[in-house]
C-alpha cells in the first residue's frame, strides 16, 4: 500500500497567530518593539539552547517580527540586541512538542553593554493555534504510578481520552485508548516525528504501535485530540507524539531496577477458590540511560555541536496463568470410558423424542440406531407410535427398550450410559488419556492449573544530534524492541489446549529516523526526514518440529514437515479443547517506509508553508486455518436428534463404527 499526501498552505494574515512547528518540534516567535510600542526592524535575535549550547540568530523583519522554526524541544534563552538599545535577555523558555511560544520583547534605549534580564514566566495558555492537547513531560512520566512502565497509558490523563472498549486481541492491555469517542484504531502514533503505527491494527504483537521505548528514554510526549494541523492527517482519532531524549553538554543518565515478586503478594481469587498454591510471579525491569557530548580524547570535542544518547531496558516476567478447564471425570477414566453415569448425575433436566420417550439430560444415544419415522407410525424396535415426522435413535441401555417411555426413574437411569468396550476407538481413548486427571470431583470446570508465562523483553534506543553550524542541523534515532514470550495453554505436553494467542511467540520491532534541517536564509527553512519501521511477529506450532505425532494416534492425512508438527486440534462439546491451536504456524510482517519534507518561507508579516509526505506500507502475513487438522465433536450424533443439549461430545469422540482411522477434516 502506498500513500502520498501533499500540503501547501498559503497564509495571508499576520505571521504570529498562524505559524506551525514541525511534527515533534516547536517554534519561538514574537516581535521586538521600543518603549512607545513602535516595531524595531533589523534587531538581532539570538536563540540559545541552555542544555546543548546550540545558538541560532536571525533579524527582525520590516514589521519587527522574528521566528525560529523548527526548534527541538528543550529550554532556551532569547537575546535581543540593536545599536542604540540595551541588550535584553529572556531566559528559561521551555519548548514542548508542537508548542508555539510567543515571546514579545520590549527593548529600552541605552548602550548595548547594558543588559536587561526578563524573569517573567512563559504563558501557560497556548494561544497560537486552536489544537486541543496535553503535554506529559519526562518528570511526570517518571513520577506518576505506571504499572508495566508503558507511557501510552498516560494518554488517558488527557481530557476526552478513555480506555478503549475491550476486544479479543487484548489491545487495551498494551495502552490502547479512545479519544472523543473515536475507535482506538483511528489514533496516530508518532515517534521522533515519524510513523510508529502497527499497520495490521494490533493483529500482530497486541499493540497499536511498533516500538515502545522505556519511559526513562522519553523526553516528553503530547496527546492532541482535535483541531490538530494538516501534517497529522492520518486518522480521525488522537495523535500521540513522543520524542526520545537527546544528549546535552553535561553527561547525565540513570539506572533502575523495578521488582515485583509473589513473595510479596497474596494468592488471587481463582487460586484460592480451586485449592491451588499461589502461582509464581517474578517481574524484573532493569536498565539504564546515558547521554552527553561526544568526546574523544585528543581527537574530537563535541561540546555545543555533537551529542549522543543511549538506553537499554530488560523485562523478565515469570507469572502463573490460572486456568479452569473441563476434563473427563475420574469415574469415566477408571471405567475405561465405558461408564458415563456422571453425565446424567452432573446435569439436570429432561429431553423428549418424537416417540414420546423422556430421557434425563446427559443420556448417550447410539448413532448406529438412528432411523427415520413418520407421524403416527409404529416404531418396530420399541413398539411405540411416533407423534411427528422425524428421526429417532436409542440410548445405550442395559435393559429392554420395548414399551419404555420414561427413562428418568432411578431404576432406568442406572441402566443408561454404559458403552461396550468393543464400541470404543482405542486411539480416541489414548487421546483422551493425554488430558490430566481432574483436580476436583465435578462434571464441569473440574481441572485447575497454573502454568507459568515466561518472557524476556529487550529494548534499546540510540540518538545522535549534530550541529553543523548556523545553517544545518541533523539527528538520527534508532529504536529496537525484542519481546520473545511463552504463554502456556491449560494442559501439559502435546495436549496443550492453548488458543491462537498462546504458545511461543516472537516480536522484533525497529524504528529508525533521520532528520536534516537546513536554513537557506533567515526567512527560508527546510526540514527533511526519512523513516523506517518494521515489526516481525511469529507464532510457531507447539512441537512444530516433532514429526509423526498424528500417526501415533491413528490420525492419517496430516501433512508432516518442519513447522507443522504437533497434535491436531480437538473441539469436544462438554470438554475443554485440546491439541494444537488453529492458525498456527503464523507469521506477519509490518513495514513502513516514510519520507517527508516541509518548507517554511517568511514574507514580511506573512508566511508560506508547504510540504509533502510519502508512505509505503506493507503488512503481509502467513497463516492457515488448520494446517495440521481440526476435529469437532458436538454430540449431535449421540443425543436426541436435533436437540444436542446433553454435552455428549466425549461419547461421540470415543465411539468407533469401523476399523478405519480418524481422518482430518
Amino acid at each position: 500500500m502506498k500513500t502520498l499526501s501533499f500540503l501547501m498552505i498559503i497564509l495571508l494574515c499576520p505571521l504570529a497567530p498562524f505559524l506551525r512547528a514541525q511534527v515533534d518540534m516547536g517554534s519561538i516567535l514574537g516581535t521586538v518593539s521600543d518603549q512607545t510600542g513602535a516595531m524595531i526592524p533589523g534587531a538581532t535575535v539570538t536563540l540559545s539552547n541552555e542544555e546543548t549550547g546550540l545558538t541560532l540568530s536571525t533579524a527582525t523583519s520590516d514589521v519587527g517580527a522574528y521566528v525560529f522554526t523548527p526548534v527541538n524541544i528543550g529550554t532556551y534563552t532569547v537575546t535581543v540586541t540593536k545599536p542604540g538599545f540595551q541588550k535584553v535577555v529572556h531566559p528559561h523558555i521551555r519548548i514542548s512538542i508542537q508548542a508555539q511560544i510567543k515571546v514579545d520583547v520590549m527593548v529600552p534605549p541605552g548602550a548595548v553593554t547594558e543588559i536587561v534580564n526578563v524573569t517573567s514566566a512563559s504563558p501557560l495558555l497556548q494561544t497560537q493555534n486552536a489544537s486541543v492537547g496535553h503535554v506529559v513531560d519526562s518528570k511526570a512520566i517518571n513520577d506518576l504510578p505506571l504499572n508495566g512502565r508503558n507511557y501510552t497509558f498516560l494518554a488517558q490523563l488527557t481530557a476526552g481520552v478513555t480506555r478503549g472498549q475491550p476486544e479479543f486481541r487484548g489491545v487495551n492491555s498494551s495502552g490502547s485508548f479512545s479519544a472523543n469517542g473515536t475507535r482506538p484504531q483511528q489514533n496516530n502514533y508518532l515517534l521522533n516525528g515519524m510513523d510508529n503505527n502497527s499497520n495490521a491494527i494490533s493483529m500482530t504483537n497486541g499493540t497499536a504501535y511498533v516500538v515502545q521505548p522505556p519511559i526513562d528514554a522519553i523526553e516528553e510526549f503530547k496527546v492532541q485530540t482535535s483541531n490538530y494541523n494538516a501534517e497529522f492527517g492520518r486518522g480521525g482519532g488522537a495523535v500521540l507524539n513522543a520524542s526520545i531524549k537527546s544528549g546535552t553538554n553535561q553527561l547525565h543518565g540513570d539506572v533502575w531496577e523495578f521488582l515485583r515478586n509473589d513473595k510479596l503478594d497474596a494468592a488471587d481469587f481463582f487460586e484460592n477458590a480451586n485449592g491451588l498454591s499461589k502461582g509464581k510471579f517474578r517481574r524484573n525491569q532493569f536498565g539504564f540511560t546515558a547521554g552527553g557530548p561526544l568526546y574523544i580524547p585528543k581527537l574530537y570535542n563535541g561540546r555545543n555541536k555533537t551529542f549522543w544518547f543511549v538506553d537499554y531496558e530488560g523485562t523478565q516476567v515469570r507469572q502463573g496463568s490460572p486456568f479452569i478447564s473441563t476434563v473427563p471425570t475420574m469415574a469415566e477414566r477408571n471405567s475405561g470410558y465405558t461408564n458415563f453415569a456422571d453425565l446424567i448425575a452432573g446435569q439436570s433436566g429432561t429431553e423428549k423424542d418424537v416417540l414420546g420417550r423422556i430421557f434425563p439430560v446427559g443420556t448417550i444415544f447410539d448413532p448406529s440406531t438412528t432411523r427415520q419415522i413418520a407421524a403416527r407410525q409404529q416404531d418396530p424396535v420399541t413398539g411405540l407410535v411416533s407423534t411427528a415426522n422425524g428421526y429417532v435413535r436409542d440410548p445405550f441401555y442395559g435393559g429392554s427398550l420395548t414399551g419404555v417411555t420414561n427413562f428418568t426413574t432411578p431404576g432406568a437411569q442406572s441402566l443408561l450410559n454404559r458403552i461396550p468396550l468393543i464400541r470404543l476407538d482405542p486411539n480416541a481413548m489414548r487421546l483422551l488419556s493425554l488430558l490430566p486427571a481432574p483436580t476436583k470431583a465435578s462434571l464441569f470446570e473440574n481441572y485447575a492449573s497454573n502454568p507459568v508465562i515466561r518472557s524476556f523483553g529487550k529494548s534499546f534506543d540510540t540518538r545522535v544530534d549534530q550541529d553543523f553550524g548556523d545553517r544545518d542541523r541533523m539527528f538520527g534515532v534508532v529504536n529496537f524492541n525484542d519481546y520473545p514470550a511463552f504463554i502456556p495453554g491449560p494442559f501439559p505436553g502435546i495436549a496443550d489446549g492453548g488458543s491462537v494467542n498462546q504458545g511461543d511467540q516472537t516480536s522484533i520491532a525497529v524504528n529508525a529516523v533521520l532528520s536534516e534541517t537546513h536554513v537557506f536564509s533567515p526567512s527560508t527553512v527546510n526540514e527533511a526526514r526519512v523513516g523506517y519501521s518494521r515489526l516481525h511477529w511469529s507464532r510457531p506450532q507447539p512441537f512444530a518440529n516433532t514429526m509423526g505425532i498424528p500417526d501415533e494416534y491413528g490420525i492419517a492425512g496430516i501433512p508432516q514437515f518442519p513447522g507443522n508438527g504437533g497434535l491436531p486440534n480437538f473441539s469436544i462439546t462438554g470438554l475443554t479443547s485440546f491439541g494444537s491451536s488453529t492458525f498456527k504456524p503464523s507469521e506477519r510482517w509490518d513495514q513502513t517506509i516514510q519520507f517527508s519534507d516541509n518548507v517554511t518561507k517568511i514574507l514580511g508579516a506573512h508566511t508560506v508553508k508547504g510540504g509533502f509526505q510519502f508512505e509505503h506500507l506493507k503488512f503481509p502475513s502467513i497463516g492457515t486455518s488448520a494446517p495440521h487438522g481440526a476435529f469437532s465433536y458436538t454430540g449431535a450424533f449421540t443425543d436426541v436428534p436435533n436437540l444436542n443439549s446433553g454435552n455428549t461430545g466425549r461419547a461421540q469422540f470415543l465411539l468407533s463404527q469401523s476399523a478405519l482411522p480418524l481422518r482430518a477434516l
